[in-house]
């Protein structure tokens, strides 16, 4: 019943995010059916034999698209970048016949729910060094992504703020007390 309640409200704040947006149900539908048979003719080249593609929506209004199968380590690859690529390509196919941005977010088995949660306890740990020791606290270099999950994590924490510094692949997260 709660787990109920929680996709109604999702389903809900979605909703309303795509009309400030200006899109539609029937918009969101396009989209989903877009990025799944996008999905759908790469894995096509992929020996990775059955697979299901759920499709649900994550907390920031993205469409959220989860592989699952039995053998799927290809599809993520060292450190995920197979994973990021798979993204990548899915959200430039979707956004090019689509001829808008939707934030559209392809996972593996719930790997980058995973490593999301690892990333939200890195930047709550780097918060609480940084409050506690009144000074700044770099992280490792990220994807956009990735930083983009330690902005949303830390946007309330009201002892720090974070910004991004760097170039290219050394872009990073700065955890910066105040």
């Amino acid at each position: 019943m709660a787990e109920e309640n929680m996709e109604q409200a999702a389903e809900e704040a979605l909703d309303a995010q795509a009309e400030e947006n200006g899109i539609t149900d029937e918009d969101l539908d396009r989209i989903a059916d877009t990025a799944i048979a996008t999905l759908q003719d790469i894995l096509k080249h992929f020996d990775v034999g059955e697979v299901t593609i759920d499709e649900y929506e994550g907390d920031e209004g993205e469409l959220i698209l989860d592989i699952t199968g039995d053998d799927l380590a290809v599809l993520i690859g060292r450190h995920g970048k197979t994973l990021d690529a798979l993204q990548f390509l899915v959200s430039a196919i979707t956004v090019r016949t689509m001829g808008f941005r939707y934030p559209v977010i392809v996972d593996v088995e719930g790997y980058k729910n995973r490593q999301r949660e690892k990333l939200e306890s890195i930047a709550r740990n780097a918060a609480s060094k940084a409050a506690k020791q009144h000074r700044s606290v770099k992280l490792r270099p990220m994807t956009p992504y990735e930083r983009r999950i330690v902005h949303i994590a830390l946007r309330n924490d009201d002892r720090v703020e974070t910004a991004s510094e760097g170039e290219g692949a050394s872009r990073h997260v700065v955890v910066l007390p105040l």
